[in-house]
């Protein structure tokens, strides 16, 4: 995981540092963290997945102003704005932040990874055989549903390709559930994050594909997909 700091200030800089640090020894958790003294040196890199930006920086630099500059070339990283005056957060509408950080309590550091976190819940790789027996990697983040098949499973991914595996669907579900994973009929699993429209019966998913929902798993399918949606929903 990337993480950056852009800070003028050397000892709010050391000490935004030192908490990060901190927080990722504490969870066993890789990262490579990267301190910017300027907007204008970042911008000569930008390669990091969560951002921590002061708002005011020197040589008349504006952290909205770098943040949309971010947007503008299509970077997808988060951006947590540092600041002492908390009345500038309401500004952040413009840039879609992530986080506000009150620099008198930089233990909001902490809570801000732990979202971050879970916001990456699917960012990782499951394996399933095919009917050859060769393994096929999955890419949580791409997969769109999963579908009974006959005696097997169907994977079907973001960009149309599908992949036929052996399993369970009871069984895979399970597995799938802690990473926003539903299955919302006997016969379907479906990722919570890709689902635009609900009713009471049925969910259409980005791509226009319609799953009815199944009566057993009405009730459990609207509390999960409501919590799903309260945690990750920008």
């Amino acid at each position: 995981m990337k993480i950056g700091i852009v800070e003028d200030e050397a000892v709010w800089r050391d000490k935004i540092q030192a908490v990060i640090e901190e927080y990722f020894k504490d969870k066993n958790i890789l990262s490579e963290i990267k301190s910017y003294s300027s907007g204008k040196d970042f911008m000569e890199d930008a390669d990091t997945d969560l951002l921590f930006l002061d708002i005011e920086l020197e040589e008349g630099e504006d952290g909205f102003d770098i943040a949309e500059q971010l947007m503008h070339f299509g970077n997808q990283c988060k951006v947590c704005f540092l600041t002492s005056h908390t009345e500038m957060a309401r500004l952040g509408y413009r840039v879609n932040a992530f986080r506000y950080i009150d620099k008198k309590h930089l233990e909001e550091i902490n809570e801000a990874l732990d979202f971050f976190l879970e916001t990456r819940i699917q960012d990782r790789i499951i394996y399933c055989k095919d009917n050859t027996g060769i393994c096929k990697k999955i890419n949580l983040n791409e997969l769109l549903l999963i579908e009974t098949y006959g005696r097997k499973l169907k994977y079907r991914m973001l960009d149309g390709s599908e992949y036929f595996c052996e399993g369970r669907i009871s069984e895979t579900a399970k597995n799938l559930s802690q990473f926003g994973f539903f299955q919302i009929q006997r016969s379907y699993i479906v990722n919570l994050k890709y689902i635009e429209k609900v009713n009471s019966r049925e969910v259409a998913l980005c791509n226009g594909v319609e799953v009815v929902i199944g009566r057993a798993h009405s009730k459990e399918f609207k509390k999960e997909f409501f919590k799903w949606r309260m945690r990750f929903d920008n």
